[in-house]
């Protein structure tokens, strides 16, 4: 007898094969059973299975174990791979994969049995760090000290600003039931400063984890520390109107869904925002848009025809009655048809931040962007003082923000940053600079109401440059109107981007020209485009319980029309 094999994470998938041999060997009881079987591994790698011999030739290759202790001197996330691409975990630890298939998990300082066979061991802590590696061989039987750490490239909280995920979900269905310790693990292990834990429905009444908001109501969560503040959230969901994240409510709500299960799609998302501002929640629209729009195209093909689709079609009316503080413009839904949706909103004069919620789930294991670790696109904020639940959503309010799915990016308008309102005399000259940093960066620009007004690009794998060097653009603008100014950075392909898009974005400096709000009568009118459809839509698919329903809906939209025609003028 050889050394007891040493099973990889795919093992489900073996097993299903040895289902495959019993069935040829003759051994079927009608619902296949796999139980007690009593296996004895041979030096010609075969088993004896109940007594039947089969051959594993092609199915296990049985070798010696080794252990590892991976110490990296601060919570971190690593993976562990063989040859083959097959990833070892420690015990009782669940088997994650991320956007690009690699396994990983959280901690510091663990021990898990591996085969003695060439390996690769990685290790990073979010987006602020590099990834380390190493690739060893363990001896059978023995244990082997790893010390390895990333090393930083940039620091953030060292400049005041802390980044935050605004839509995790502990548990929403999925292979597993997610654990506070396991949200724990991931916060910590990727250094993410705010993690926001949304209870939310699927598609009826249950919510999930509603009973750890109710418990943790207005508290940080038990593993909060002076540089990571986790929070128990809401998801308010409606899918023909949109979906909203809350941060930070100061109570349970009454209504946490419409349109589900029989119910109406009524009232109106923006009573749900109202009960939510008025418990103290920071709100934002969530995972807006997953249809292909680039800039010029008109609003029929976004609100139409895919009507319960999640897209978030009552934010044009929402954020014209300042109703809303926030677009999730880095999502897991469409990044560049987001982004190109918020420049029309702060076109036509809407004061909106720009935030990133990854709807990440800590119970599933293996799912696109949902098995990704939280945190891996963020938001950053600019907070004064200490960091808290209530400064963080302050600094979130005030628009002193940036979005990310890895590059640091800064913005300055003639020394103010994000979420600053610049009043400018008509023709002064403004200087304008917008800097990222990152490996993945391929260039950065300066955006304005008028469109793309400088930049700066980098040659993909230009030599002798280091990782960290800044990509920098500079203007400067003649202000004849009013605008507002945003920085954006467009990325490579890179591994650490955990998505299809790599992408950054800032909140915008808002410029006033002899104290005009920007109101560009191309967007503004996009905008009032965008609420006829809507409310054609929710005519002919809504599902409303009579015409005082529909009546509501009527209400909201024409109270945001009077706001955007007002701009008009």
């Amino acid at each position: 007898m050889c050394a007891e094999p040493v099973l990889p994470e795919s093992v489900a998938g073996v097993l299903e094969e040895y289902g495959q041999l019993l069935a040829e060997h003759g051994i079927t009881s009608g619902e296949p059973e796999i139980h007690a079987w009593l296996v004895e591994v041979d030096h010609d790698s075969s088993v004896m299975v109940d007594g039947v011999r089969i051959e594993l030739d092609t199915l296990l290759r049985p070798t010696r174990a080794g252990r590892l202790r991976l110490v990296a001197g601060m919570p971190c996330r690593w993976s562990v791979t063989s040859e083959d691409g097959s990833g070892w975990f420690p015990p009782d630890t669940p088997s994650r994969y991320d956007y690009h298939g690699r396994p990983y998990f959280h901690g510091d300082d663990i021990v898990l049995e591996v085969p003695c066979a060439p390996l690769t061991i990685t290790v990073t802590r979010g987006m602020e760090y590099r990834e380390a590696r190493l690739e060893l061989e363990p001896e059978p039987g023995e244990e082997r000290l790893v010390e390895l750490a990333p090393q930083r490239i940039y620091d953030a909280a060292a400049r005041g600003w802390y980044g935050g995920d605004m839509h995790v979900h502990l548990n929403w269905a999925g292979d597993l039931v997610g654990t506070p310790a396991d949200a724990a693990a991931a916060q910590h292990g990727e250094d993410l400063h705010v993690l926001n834990l949304l209870a939310g429905n699927v598609s009826g009444r249950r919510v999930y984890d509603r009973e750890a908001l109710e418990h943790w109501t207005d508290v940080d969560l038990p593993w909060s520390d002076a540089t990571h503040v986790a929070r128990m959230g809401v998801e308010y969901r409606n899918d023909l109107l949109g979906h909203v994240y809350a941060f930070a409510p100061r109570a349970a709500p009454g209504r946490y869904h419409t349109g589900f299960a029989g119910d109406a799609d009524w009232p109106p998302n923006a009573d749900g925002l109202r009960e939510l501002r008025g418990l103290g929640a920071l709100v934002g629209y969530s995972h807006p848009f997953r249809t292909p729009i680039a800039d010029g195209d008109p609003p029929k093909g976004i609100v139409s025809p895919m009507w319960h689709n999640c897209a978030a079609r009552e934010l044009v009316a929402d954020v014209a009655l300042g109703l809303v503080d926030s677009l999730d413009v880095l999502t897991h839904a469409s990044i560049p048809s987001t982004a190109a949706v918020y420049r029309r909103l702060v076109g036509a004069g809407n004061r909106l931040a720009v935030t990133a919620g990854t709807d990440a789930m800590i119970s599933f294991t293996r799912s696109d962007n949902q098995s990704n670790p939280p945190g891996w696109a963020r938001v950053y904020a600019q907070v004064e003082g200490e960091l808290t639940a209530r400064s963080f959503a302050a600094a979130v309010r005030a628009g002193r923000t940036f979005a990310t799915t890895g590059p640091w990016l800064e913005l300055s308008v003639a020394g103010h940053g994000p979420g600053h309102v610049f009043q400018a005399r008509k023709g002064q000259r403004v200087r304008v600079t917008a800097t990222a940093v990152g490996p993945e960066v391929a260039a950065v620009r300066i955006r304005t109401a008028e469109g793309v007004r400088a930049g700066a690009a980098r040659l993909t794998n230009e030599p002798g440059r280091a990782l960290d060097e800044p990509l920098i653009a500079t203007a400067d603008l003649t202000m004849d109107a009013s605008t507002y100014v945003v920085a954006e950075v467009l990325c490579d392909r890179h591994p650490r981007t955990l998505t299809s898009t790599g992408y950054a974005l800032t909140s915008p400096v808002y410029v006033e020209v002899d104290g005009r709000r920007v109101a560009r009568r191309e967007d503004v009118l996009w905008c009032l485009e965008w609420l006829d459809l809507l409310e054609e839509l929710i005519r002919q698919h809504g599902r409303l319980a009579g015409g005082y329903q529909f009546g509501d809906h009527v209400s909201l939209l024409e109270q945001a029309r009077a706001v955007y025609r007002a701009r008009l003028s």
